[in-house]
């Protein structure tokens, strides 16, 4: 799989239905998972939220959101990230991307493993900019995005 881009939505309590609704609008297949399918929740009221979601449309679109943890602030109207991501053909491509945008940036989690098997990490860049990159584990072994 190429490296993409895309934008990564964040929601409040409501990602499901955002996508639902975006799902209808531009049609094409929506996956879901919960902090619960994932094994990530650190609050019991977390679990049936949406840790990631992604909707891939006839038309070559793709569209990523979550749900915002407690835990973290959410910011509507900043409620947005880019999303570089791939499989294990572009690490290094994608690493690449990692390591230059980091200068001057504020990592918020380091490029490593997470728990749904990719590695992932999240940063804002010195423009403000928040980015997301997600590399996906071998065939099986992750989400993938």
């Amino acid at each position: 799989m190429p490296a993409t881009l895309n934008p990564y939505l964040s929601f409040k309590d409501n990602a499901r239905d955002a996508m639902t609704f975006y799902q209808s609008v531009l049609g094409g297949e929506l996956s879901i998972s919960t902090f619960d399918d994932l094994h990530a929740a650190t609050d019991p009221s977390e679990g049936p939220l949406v840790m990631h979601s992604q909707l891939t449309t006839p038309s070559g679109f793709t569209l990523m959101a979550s749900d915002t943890p407690s835990r973290m602030e959410y910011h509507p109207g900043n409620n947005f990230s880019v999303s570089l991501s791939g499989g294990p053909e572009t690490e290094d491509e994608l690493r690449g991307y990692w390591d230059r945008l980091t200068e001057g940036a504020t990592v918020a989690m380091p490029l490593e493993k997470a728990v749904w098997g990719d590695t992932f990490g999240m940063l804002t860049d010195r423009f403000g900019i928040a980015w997301l990159v997600n590399i996906a584990g071998q065939a099986g072994q992750g989400e993938g995005s």
